[in-house]
């Protein structure tokens, strides 16, 4: 009965384009930039790419194969294969991932709508003004309007369902971010000063290597790729027989990897040309979007063009991410409670209202309160993607090759296809490398957070 009703992808490039949409997001623009500077540029890049060829790859191909076999979301997929606690455990944690990320990233979006709408207004040199970024995250009231702008916009997407809503707004958004990124990336590479940063970003130096590299490019590429987070086992599970999974994770990985290059090509240049070629100011997450780009936007002719061009491409990727999060939780909502979409979508926007406005209060009004020595925002960050997101991949690994087998994944890649191209990659991943992988990830966040260990 329930097969009939779930909805699906129209075909391959639908499916593709929304699970690239789902991964490329605000961790590639400008979250991969500022690691890629911070870890040694060009031996960062080799072995982020090296790690999604292999790690990246067997956890899409895994997760895609699940929610396709099961035709469900990550808690009924993983109850599927027995009513151990464990494997409910396992489901629980993929399908909470998203509805904790969701808000915080819905706060950041706001902050991309509040930059984009006054480069519009032509306010450009404003936004470059040492102090403009902490004023205006410390205002409670108007961080919270533009928070609810891009909260409600991403649930009107969601609620048109997912081929009228998410793969429709893919197809659209995610050619135009494509153009976008590669004018950006070609008039900051031709700043003068910028080949330096090129060099810095695309050519690997040994001695720029340390076992961190590995750490924050792993902890990258399950940012980037949407690894362990339920969203490519509800996206698997719309995805229709006929539609090569081996050939989509192909498309996937080289869609999101070659964006977060254009990122690294539009951001790491361009700041190294402002500032001399100080890798220094390359720094933190969201300080190098909202206080770094805006004041080498203003250093240059064309600002208020580019602060536009570049705040519509971040907000197309943000919006992207958001829909495939929050569809990924109303998906859950739908299926284990066996609710309607309307009231699905309901229930996961109040619990984004509720837990974005603590985020966005944390820098103002609540900035007394601290967990873990953190605000809300950066505390919502750390324990999803350095704590659940290691676990809900090694709850994966362990559903694979424990429980499902090798040969039943086998089996639906194989479905309608001639070959498993890299079988042996995927067997030797799947089964020792990745869960050794994300564990290692686990603990070394973990140890990092509570000072242990500095990275």
């Amino acid at each position: 009965m329930e097969h009939n009703k779930r909805s699906s992808f129209s075909g391959k490039l639908g499916y593709v384009l929304s699970a690239a949409g789902a991964s490329v997001g605000l961790g590639n623009i400008w979250r991969f930039p500022y690691l890629a500077a911070k870890y040694g540029g060009g031996i960062f890049l080799l072995i982020y790419i090296l790690l999604a060829l292999t790690f990246g790859y067997t956890m899409i191909v895994a997760e895609t194969a699940i929610g396709r076999m099961t035709k469900k979301s990550p808690v009924g997929a993983f109850s599927s294969f027995g009513k151990s606690k464990w494997l409910s455990a396992g489901g629980w944690i993929n399908a909470i991932i998203p509805v904790l990320i969701v808000p915080y990233y819905s706060v950041i979006g706001g902050w991309v709508i509040k930059y984009l709408v006054e480069y519009i207004k032509g306010n450009g040199q404003k936004l470059a003004a040492d102090g403009y970024f902490s004023d205006f995250i410390s205002n409670g009231a108007s961080t919270e309007i533009c928070f609810a702008v891009f909260a409600l916009f991403t649930l009107a997407i969601i609620y048109a369902g997912v081929r009228n809503g998410i793969e429709r707004v893919s197809k659209f958004m995610m050619p135009i971010l494509i153009v976008l990124s590669v004018i950006i990336a070609i008039y900051s590479v031709t700043r003068p000063g910028a080949l330096e940063g090129v060099k810095y970003f695309l050519v690997p130096n040994v001695k720029n290597f340390s076992w961190m590299t590995v750490v924050a490019a792993m902890g990258q590429m399950f940012y980037s790729l949407s690894i362990a987070m339920g969203i490519l086992i509800t996206f698997g599970s719309y995805m229709k027989k006929d539609v090569s999974i081996e050939d989509s994770t192909r498309n996937v990985e080289v869609f999101d990897t070659a964006i977060a290059i254009m990122a690294g090509l539009m951001i790491i240049p361009a700041v190294f040309a402002f500032s001399g070629g100080d890798p220094e100011t390359l720094q933190a997450g969201p300080a190098l979007m909202f206080i770094t780009i805006p004041k080498v936007f203003a250093s240059m002719g064309f600002g208020t063009v580019a602060g536009i061009l570049f705040f519509v491409l971040v907000l197309f990727a943000a919006i992207t991410s958001s829909i495939a999060l929050t569809e990924s939780a109303v998906s859950t909502f739908e299926d284990e409670l066996h609710w309607g979409r309307r009231k699905a979508v309901v229930l996961v926007g109040v619990i984004m209202l509720g837990l974005g406005t603590l985020s966005c209060m944390g820098y103002g009004p609540l900035s007394w309160v601290k967990l873990i020595g953190m605000q809300f925002l950066d505390f919502f960050d750390f324990l999803t993607n350095s704590v659940m997101m290691p676990i809900a991949a090694i709850a994966t690994c362990l559903l694979v090759s424990k429980v499902v087998g090798t040969k039943s994944i086998e089996e639906e890649v194989m479905h309608g296809e001639s070959a498993f191209r890299r079988k042996k990659i995927f067997n030797v991943m799947i089964r020792y490398l990745c869960p050794i992988f994300a564990t290692i990830i686990l603990i070394s966040s973990v140890a990092n957070a509570f000072g242990w260990i500095s990275m």
